[in-house]
């Protein structure tokens, strides 16, 4: 038996969700905005999430992007009626762990929460690949467009913030922050060299570069169309 949040505004829906994962022995607290589940998010601990995208006051995709600024790692399950690969990529990139598309059928719900709940606790990707990059955490490897690229320990663990945390923005500070070399005398200056770096060494320059510069901001790791 696991702890399940719903999210979803469609009563209908909510209630048919929260009906039959309660059949089966899985403990339910359903909301229907929001707002009501960042404060649900924030005061309890659950399993898991199950997200609907269109919610009233703060959408699905900003609950999520909240959550996983605040550090949240609880698995997360989003529903939509959006069936374009675009926004199938959006919330996979926002941070979602699985995506189904409206109207489904229970039984494949149930499947995909039972596949998302088998993994290990604290489960994290070791292969990110986002554009022509591809980056495996495990065996600090990088390889761009089919070639292997060389980089110095700081240039990894920098690559693989901005692929772990695609679409947000961070300055300089923030990644400092974040624990990026903390080992070392990192500044908000190295952040910048680094990140040139990097940029040089995957053969992209500011205007093609996936790490982009956010004017007067900081940078972000904007994921292809």
């Amino acid at each position: 038996m696991a702890k399940l949040l719903i999210i979803e505004d469609d009563l209908e829906l909510a209630h048919r969700v929260r009906d039959w994962l309660a059949f089966e022995k899985h403990q339910i607290e359903l909301v229907t905005n929001g707002k009501d589940a960042l404060k649900q998010l924030s005061a309890n601990t659950y399993d898991l999430i199950v997200l609907d995208w269109m919610l009233p006051e703060v959408t699905g995709i900003e609950v999520l992007d909240r959550y996983r600024k605040s550090g949240g790692i609880l698995p997360v399950l989003m529903l939509t009626g959006r069936t374009a690969v675009e926004d199938k990529a959006l919330g996979l990139n926002s941070g979602a762990d699985d995506y189904l598309t409206k109207p489904f059928d229970l039984r494949e719900l149930s499947i995909r929460i039972q596949a998302i709940l088998r993994r290990p606790k604290n489960y994290v990707e070791t292969i990110i690949k986002i554009g022509d990059v591809e980056l495996d955490s495990v065996d600090s490897v990088v390889i761009n467009k089919g070639d292997p690229v060389r980089l110095l320990p700081l240039e990894f663990k920098l690559l693989e913030f901005f692929m772990r945390h695609p679409d947000q923005t961070y300055s300089p500070q923030a990644i400092l922050d974040s624990g990026w070399g903390a080992d070392s005398d990192a500044s908000v200056s190295a952040v910048r060299t680094y990140i040139k770096t990097l940029r040089k060494k995957l053969n992209q320059d500011e205007k093609t570069s996936l790490i982009q510069n956010i004017h007067g901001v900081g940078y972000k790791l904007k994921t292809p169309v």
